[in-house]
């Protein structure tokens, strides 16, 4: 599960770069912003209820 959250993460984060960096693609770095922070709450929430679980 970590391993694919991990991956997101680095795929979210080239897109951004890119996106930022090319002003054309201005759109694929706000998307990649956007999908990068959406993943890390993802990963925190499933993070705290598999603590809570245990």
């Amino acid at each position: 599960m970590w391993t694919i959250l991990w991956i997101l993460i680095i795929v979210w984060v080239v897109l951004a770069i890119v996106g930022i960096a090319l002003e054309g693609l201005l759109w694929l770095g706000i998307i990649g912003i956007v999908l990068l922070l959406g993943t890390i709450v993802f990963g925190l929430i499933r993070r705290k209820s598999g603590r809570g679980a245990a």
